[in-house]
């Protein structure tokens, strides 16, 4: 029998390809965004593979998150990997001009969000004694660079629960373990620079970061390992960077 996938953050970036690579793999699929268009063309798209189900809802709305798990039909009530992906960045300003506003959104959907998410789905997991977590987190989680402040906080965040999650569900038989990237090619920059196009390409010039597929590639090796094993915490980057500030770029 197939294993069930849920994945937040699912409409692009690192969430789209490893739905894409997982789909080609015959898992069954639960796949949630905020944006209704596109998981209409995930459905249409991977559903030609493998079973999919699309949850609209944001992860930082508590209520929404429980409903739409308590929601899942009998076919995929059963989630046996959750990949708790959404994430966001939002500015990169010096502490004393932040945005208030930016410092809630990055705390409630980074860290909140993926505790409201693992708080729904956990309870079927410690009542099976069997289940897997894989938290995205980020380089940024491992080193505080400059102007990064809150973003860094809440990816450090990250990585605490992700060790005493690790702890407290090692009596119930869980694997749990996280993927930290580095820079990686995705809408994460325009985001963060709200608009500013030209500033998000920026970050990528004269190098070759990493793609989405390669996360996604390496979370399916994540999760098809001997369940023996479990993979606590990886780093990767892309081979031009060795920190968070210094990347080789040929420009």
């Amino acid at each position: 029998m197939s294993k069930t996938v849920l994945i937040t953050g699912a409409t692009s970036g690192i969430g789209r390809a490893t739905a894409e690579l997982f789909a080609k793999q015959g898992f069954r699929l639960i796949l949630c965004g905020r944006r209704q268009e596109r998981l209409d063309e995930l459905k249409d798209q991977l559903g030609k593979q493998t079973q999919v189900l699309t949850l609209k809802f944001d992860v930082r709305d508590r209520e929404a998150v429980f409903l739409a798990i308590e929601s899942l039909p009998k076919e995929f009530s059963q989630i046996d990997i959750l990949i708790n992906n959404a994430g966001n960045a939002h500015g990169l300003d010096p502490i004393d001009k932040g945005s208030p506003d930016d410092w809630e959104a990055m705390l409630d959907i980074n860290v909140k969000g993926l505790l409201y998410m693992s708080k729904a789905v956990l309870p079927q997991m410690v009542d099976r004694k069997s289940g897997h977590i894989i938290n995205i987190g980020s380089t940024a989680g491992k080193e505080v660079y400059p102007n990064g402040n809150v973003y860094c906080a809440s990816k450090h965040a990250v990585d605490a629960i992700n060790q005493g999650m690790r702890i407290d569900l090692n009596a119930y038989g869980i694997r749990v373990g996280a993927v930290n990237p580095g820079l990686v090619e995705t809408e994460f920059s325009d985001v963060r620079f709200k608009g500013d196009t030209e500033r998000a390409t920026n970050v990528y010039k004269g190098f070759q970061p990493l793609k989405p597929e390669d996360i996604a590639d390496i979370i399916h090796f994540v999760v098809t390992r001997p369940y023996h094993v479990n993979i606590a915490d990886l780093v990767v980057m892309p081979t031009a960077q060795a920190s968070s500030t210094i990347v080789k770029k040929d420009l």
